[in-house]
């Protein structure tokens, strides 16, 4: 097996499994750069994931080749709820937001595998669903020589999308009053109070966006990966795009190469035993192979990271 052949494996899947990362960090990036920690980004990867195989399969016969798409919608919405919990605790009443985060996904968690046995009669999990998201290639790009083939062709509509997502966000967090508005309420949110900006509303959009995030990236990795909901579905995803979100240094760009790099991990523990170079370890160290790359990248190679300042801070009107 050639060094091109081994790429032709490794890039498309490595982009199939950042794309969940991808989407579920810009959330974390949101929610963060608003002054808002939220470790919950695992549990509303677990409800997007719930919502959008449960729908899918629901109305799988009515909606056809539609089905992912608007089930991906339907993550994206009970993602955006389920986060309100979230915002309501550590905003409203300045509950820590850890202790809230870590609530949130104990909660999607177990409220998910009850739901899951409640409409499948007793079952653990849901069955597989027909309509996800297929591979397609890129008219006119797949002819490119050599890069057609590694990045336009036999990859997912998904990959795409949520490097186009990951390049308007950052455009929308540098470039607009919106983006500059949100980033000074996760500074320095009494000055930006003074300015006339609302604080709290700023951070319930910011939160409420980090659900719709976190709710499409679960929506995505059920629908394109896995095809059913179990509880080992989302099963630590959540906690890599908060990784992600660290080492990209709180960039909608940086998160977005972060997570690149751990889909290029995961994907390693996929398709690993199928490449001359890895065929002889052990299938355990490819599986924990992300894991560890992960507290590597986070330790070994992250340099200087500051987060907003005001990052886990309750902000109450009038205090100094």
């Amino acid at each position: 097996m050639g060094l091109m052949d081994v790429l032709l494996i490794v890039i498309p899947s490595s982009l199939l499994f950042a794309a969940p990362l991808i989407f579920t960090a810009l959330g974390g990036n949101f929610s963060e750069r608003a002054g808002v920690v939220n470790i919950g980004l695992e549990g509303l990867m677990v409800m997007g994931a719930f919502s959008s195989i449960v729908f899918n399969l629901t109305f799988a016969d009515s909606l056809g080749d539609w089905t992912p798409w608007i089930s991906l919608l339907v993550a994206m919405v009970v993602g955006a709820i389920f986060s309100v919990l979230h915002a309501v605790a550590s905003i409203t009443f300045r509950a820590d937001q850890t202790v809230s985060g870590v609530a949130i996904n104990l909660l999607a968690a177990g409220l998910a595998m009850f739901l899951v046995k409640l409409i499948y009669d007793g079952k653990g999990q849901t069955g597989t669903i027909r309509y996800s998201f297929k591979k397609i290639d890129i008219p006119i790009l797949k002819d490119i020589p050599v890069i057609g083939d590694l990045f336009f062709s036999n990859t997912y509509w998904t990959s795409y999308l949520a490097i186009i997502v990951a390049i308007i966000a950052w455009y929308v967090m540098y470039k607009t009053p919106f983006g500059l508005r949100l980033r000074s309420v996760g500074e320095h949110p009494m000055a930006a109070d003074t300015m006339g900006i609302n604080v709290i509303k700023m951070r319930y959009i910011a939160v409420i966006l980090s659900g719709a995030f976190g709710g499409v990236g679960g929506g995505v990795f059920a629908q394109s990966i896995t095809n059913d909901f179990t509880h080992a579905t989302i099963s630590g995803q959540g906690f890599m795009a908060l990784a992600a979100l660290i080492f990209g240094k709180w960039n909608p760009l940086g998160a977005m190469g972060a997570a690149i790099f751990f889909g290029f991990a995961q994907s390693l523990s996929i398709v690993g035993s199928s490449l001359p170079f890895l065929e002889s370890i052990p299938s355990v160290y490819l599986l924990i192979a992300p894991y560890v790359l992960t507290i590597i990248a986070l330790t070994g190679f992250i340099g200087r990271a500051d987060a907003p300042k005001a990052s886990g801070v309750p902000y109450i009107k009038g205090s100094r």
